[in-house]
């Protein structure tokens, strides 16, 4: 078994996932950096927009907050989520995020451990055409990822 090697990757080097709303980016992961319980990103929501509610079935979700001023509903309950606070995600529980600011905001979330492949990891619980509409016309041909 090949031992992964440290690797630096760059935001930029990351297409966004725009289908579920916000700038989803999926930086360290079994496809970038060889990783094996979990994958780390970065998501980047403008003021007004949200990231559609969904779930995790195999694992839990870290979330630190980064900047902007947030609102996540966990199974309905809507809680205030502020620059420096992070907040544990258990599986399976419903979640959404929503920009309540009027500058963008930043997360930086972390999953593990991984699902048993990469379609498994995800399940959203609101349909696409929920997403705002300029989110959801930059989609086409955007790789979906597993946040």
């Amino acid at each position: 078994m090949t031992k992964p090697r440290p690797r630096i990757v760059d935001l930029s080097e990351i297409e966004p996932n725009v289908k579920r709303g916000g700038d989803l980016r999926a930086m360290l992961t079994p496809t970038t950096v060889g990783s094996t319980s979990g994958f780390m990103g970065v998501a980047i929501v403008r003021p007004g927009d949200r990231i559609g509610e969904h779930y995790h079935p195999y694992s839990e979700e870290f979330v630190y907050v980064v900047c902007g001023d947030l609102e996540v509903d966990l199974d309905g309950e809507p809680h205030p989520l502020r620059p420096e606070q992070a907040l544990l995600i258990p599986a399976y529980m419903r979640h959404r995020f929503r920009n309540v600011g009027k500058v963008e905001a930043r997360i930086v979330f972390h999953l593990g451990p991984l699902a048993p492949r990469p379609e498994l990891g995800h399940v959203d619980t609101e349909g696409v055409e929920a997403v705002p509409a300029a989110a959801g016309a930059q989609e086409a041909g955007v790789a979906e990822t597993r946040s």
